[in-house]
């Protein structure tokens, strides 16, 4: 049934090829998670001993969430508020409890994109001071430090400029904008992230690095750690928050083969994890130290320091910050098109004037956050990012009737899905976001 107040689907603009589509569901996918956390997270907890249970959490909620999050949206053709609305609409005879539900990812993904923004103003700033090479000569850990100190708290130059780079791709809508974007940033941020590993490959010593990597300690399986914090990793790593990867569902073509879409969205967001550890933890053990930070502080602080010192580090140092402002970009698209499709569904606001009215928002509390934004993004992270996955979740597997869900999951496949699909999604993948939300309210986060 469709509520009034939605916009008719003939109206929605749809991707316009199952390569745009999949090129966007991976770019808002690939982002910081890869890039500062995950080679962090296999450098603490044993390499390989790591990566077999992040491998065994990715293909569960890639089979699982990513299905559930595309198909909810495909089935529906809206953002969370609507989709969640129709949901308990067929559940309960009401839309009005799903679309207070819906409230909440859609908050979710404008709060992240919010904090999102500041991150990407930083990369904007190092991507120019690369190109420039006034961070090369800059000597030691601490002289970055205060250099990052700096940037952070004072870049509004560069966070506008993100800004409006952003809002600028949005405005020409799905098809000639964002699809178009993500089919020129991905492929060359996969490309120089190829020829970086290429290059740190050759770096002397850098083979401590690899071995660290891929070699497997059996008895560090038995520590619960690995497999909380591969949890964790996996689940904040492949976008699932009922919000990114339903706004992209909605999009969607009716013969889109969603679980493939799915699979192929998993390997390249696994891959991009990978070549950012390749390339990190070798460049770090050639220069004979040993990954020990994360975040912010990694990104923009221990890596420009180890340009400084690498043959070759100025070159390094711009095609590693164009590449990471790539991947940034394309998770702030990702975001940020959440609350603009909600503008242009609940209000019939033109997409112009959502862009402008969100992009808006956003630069002036973006702003005004600059000093707060590390625990302003690990609300979002810990709290709201599981809540919002596991009410789409809910909506998808519980509020669905079963014949209904299975449908939407097969839509556009040869052969269906085996029945253990939906009962592991239903059981199986509902606890989990429980898990991780319980998890992050407990420990203060395991992402």
């Amino acid at each position: 049934m469709k509520d009034k107040k939605d916009l008719p689907q003939e109206e929605r603009e749809l991707f316009k090829s199952r390569r745009g589509f999949i090129l966007s569901c991976i770019g808002s996918a690939v982002g910081m998670g890869n890039i500062w956390l995950f080679p962090t997270r296999i450098s603490a907890y044993g390499g390989a001993t790591f990566l077999i249970p992040y491998l065994i959490f990715v293909l569960l909620i890639a089979s699982t969430g990513i299905i559930e999050e595309m198909s909810l949206g495909r089935a529906t053709h809206k953002g969370p508020i609507g989709a969640f609305g129709e949901a308990t609409n067929e559940k309960f005879g009401s839309a009005r409890a799903g679309r207070i539900m819906g409230l909440l990812p859609t908050i979710s993904a404008l709060a992240m994109a919010i904090g999102y923004s500041v991150v990407v103003g930083w990369i904007f700033a190092y991507t120019f001071g690369s190109l420039t090479g006034s961070y090369i000569g800059i000597m030691g850990a601490e002289a970055y430090q205060q250099q990052f100190a700096d940037i952070s708290s004072n870049n509004t130059i560069f966070q506008i400029i993100a800004m409006v780079v952003v809002i600028g791709i949005m405005i020409f809508g799905i098809g000639k904008g964002v699809e178009k974007a993500h089919e020129i940033m991905m492929p060359l941020f996969f490309i120089m992230f190829i020829g970086l590993a290429i290059y740190v490959l050759f770096l002397p010593g850098a083979g401590a690095g690899y071995e660290y990597i891929f070699l497997l300690n059996p008895a560090g399986l038995a520590d619960p750690t690995v497999w909380v914090y591969a949890l964790g990793q996996a689940f904040f790593s492949l976008s699932v928050a009922g919000n990114g990867t339903l706004i992209y569902g909605s999009y969607l073509h009716e013969n889109e083969d969603i679980p493939n879409s799915a699979k192929m969205v998993a390997i390249f967001d696994t891959i991009a994890a990978m070549l950012a550890s390749v390339i990190i933890i070798p460049a770090m053990a050639s220069a004979g130290q040993r990954l020990s930070s994360g975040g912010p502080g990694l990104l923009f602080i221990y890596l420009p320091n180890l340009f400084s010192q690498m043959p070759g580090g100025p070159v390094f140092m711009i095609i590693f910050f164009i590449a990471v402002m790539f991947g940034g970009l394309t998770s702030l698209i990702n975001l940020f098109e959440v609350p603009v499709a909600t503008l242009q569904e609940i209000f019939h606001a033109k997409r112009r004037t959502a862009c402008i009215i969100i992009g808006v928002i956003g630069l002036a509390i973006g702003l005004a956050i600059q000093q707060i934004v590390s625990p302003w993004m690990d609300v979002c992270s810990i709290y709201l990012c599981p809540l919002g996955a596991f009410l789409a979740a809910l909506c998808f597997y519980w509020f669905f009737s079963k014949k209904r869900a299975q449908y939407e999951m097969n839509q556009g496949r040869k052969k269906p899905l085996s029945n253990a699909f939906y009962y592991l999604g239903k059981y199986v993948y509902c606890g989990v976001t429980i898990i991780v939300l319980f998890l992050g309210i407990a420990f203060g986060g395991i992402g």
